[in-house]
């Protein structure tokens, strides 16, 4: 093995501490998946109630990320990750203690708040401390193990309900975050990125603007899609948001640069990434309460029944990072997204009759596949259309845009879910959902034809093209 194919220990430090941090904050994302039944006869709360103590969670993460980043370029990355990490810790601990559902909800939005300063500066720490030839493997063990803690929720949070209580799904990150937090100060070397100025403006107007959106999309089925409350929510969003692109057109130091998107890897990586996103939270919204409604399985045999969807991510997510380095982003993005559809669709078909649970292993297996080819490409291509110096920002557009995904998959999949008769009718409402996840799938897809094709060349050497004028942008 060359010397540039090793990994130092100083390497395995950043690697093994930023994808704990990750594991733990995307863990959190679905772990009250298996757990809605019981938290919903604890606090009494609603199934539009229950669906917030997910979005809440996302769209505060989503809504604060380009801030974590840009903070983390100015004060420093490995910093700005451990106040990030105390953050999620101690909102971990206000969802253990709430009492009601609406604490609950808002302790999820702090917890989103903290997951929004982990996630960019994890990934950013990770690009900084990994050359151009390792960062693909780098990249395919940490989104293994990120998407293992998404899929993985479920799992978690049936176990823990079970074997305890619906609260310790939230206290096992306390331990977690109090020994994480003095590692990362210890053992992860500072890097900082080019300075910049927080567009707080930016961020007021696309906060309320991504929030009325999904507003209207959460509450389209219950108030009725041509209510005042929809449609006012649908145009105070929609006008937002022009305003938000009109006022980073002009802004000297936008949130995100408009002229990035013009770069097609940089815009075909966060399309398909959205999109990847949308259709793997929904999923996974949907996946564990089927299994309880359909099987009759408490939470732990629920999380346990999805374990060949789980398996696969961890075992495949590190060859797709090797794979990335050789054969480009494109491929894995359009064959794994058309893996992740197949498998939507054919367990669509599976549960719309009366189903065996050995229908669903090949199926769950192929959509496993699937998500764990294209995560690792979806980000690499959005990140590595950028220069090294850009990084921070690349993460946190990128981490934005899988969040916001996240939210509006779990909001569109609920709003047919409910359209198609909801838990009265669960099996059919279950089958149209899944369709939809099919078809997100499929459109990532074919946002992912944008991407690169080449890899496992020194930087600067094959995207000279673009580069001077994504540094030119930066100056």
């Amino acid at each position: 093995m060359s010397s540039k194919d090793r990994t130092t220990a100083a390497q395995r430090w950043v690697l093994g501490l930023t994808s704990a941090g990750a594991l733990m904050v995307a863990l959190d994302v679905l772990v009250v998946a298996a757990a809605i039944g019981t938290i919903r006869q604890d606090l009494g709360a609603s199934v539009e109630e229950l669906e917030w103590t997910v979005n809440a969670y996302t769209l505060s993460a989503a809504m604060l990320l380009m801030i974590a980043a840009a903070l983390g370029d100015r004060w420093g990355r490995r910093r700005m990750f451990a106040v990030g990490l105390g953050l999620f810790t101690a909102a971990s601990a206000a969802c253990a203690l709430a009492p009601s559902v609406g604490w609950l909800i808002a302790a999820r939005a702090v917890q989103g708040a903290g997951a929004a300063v982990v996630m960019p500066l994890a990934m950013s720490l990770l690009g900084a401390a990994f050359p151009p030839a390792r960062r693909g493997w780098a990249t395919g063990v940490f989104n293994g193990l990120t998407g293992l803690g998404v899929l993985g929720g479920p799992v978690v949070g049936g176990a823990v309900t079970e074997g305890l209580a619906w609260q310790w799904i939230f206290w096992i990150n306390v331990p977690v975050g109090a020994v994480a937090i003095p590692l990362v100060l210890l053992r992860i070397g500072e890097s900082r990125g080019a300075p910049r100025r927080l567009d707080l403006a930016g961020a007021a107007l696309v906060t309320p603007a991504v929030l009325g959106i999904v507003w209207g999309v959460v509450r389209g089925e219950p108030a009725g899609w041509a209510s005042a409350e929809v449609l006012g929510s649908f145009v105070a969003g929609g006008v937002l948001l022009l305003s938000f692109l009109a006022w980073e057109r002009r802004a000297p130091q936008p949130m995100i640069p408009l002229t990035y998107f013009r770069l097609r890897p940089f815009s075909a990586g966060n399309a398909a990434g959205f999109l990847l996103t949308a259709a793997l939270f929904g999923a996974v919204f949907f996946m564990a309460q089927y299994m309880q409604a359909a099987f009759g399985a408490g939470p732990l045999e629920a999380g346990l029944r999805l374990l060949p969807w789980t398996g696969t991510l961890f075992l495949v997510a590190p060859v797709a990072g090797r794979l990335l380095d050789r054969i480009g982003e494109r491929p894995l993005i359009v064959a794994g997204l058309v893996l992740k559809a197949g498998g939507m669709f054919w367990i669509s078909q599976v549960s719309s009759g009366s189903a065996q649970y050995g229908e669903l292993v090949v199926p769950l297996v192929v959509a496993g596949c699937g998500v764990s080819m294209a995560l690792p490409a979806t980000q690499s291509a959005s990140v590595g259309a950028l220069p090294p110096e850009a990084v921070g920002l690349a993460s946190g557009v990128f981490s934005m845009m899988r969040q916001v995904g996240g939210a509006v998959g779990v909001a569109v999949l609920t709003a047919v879910f409910t359209a198609a008769g909801g838990y009265e009718s669960f099996a059919g409402a279950f089958t149209r959902a899944l369709v939809v996840c099919g078809v997100l799938s499929l459109l990532g897809a074919a946002a992912g034809l944008g991407a690169g094709v080449r890899r496992g060349v020194p930087a600067g050497s094959a995207r000279t093209g673009t580069r001077p004028a994504v540094a030119e942008e930066l100056r």
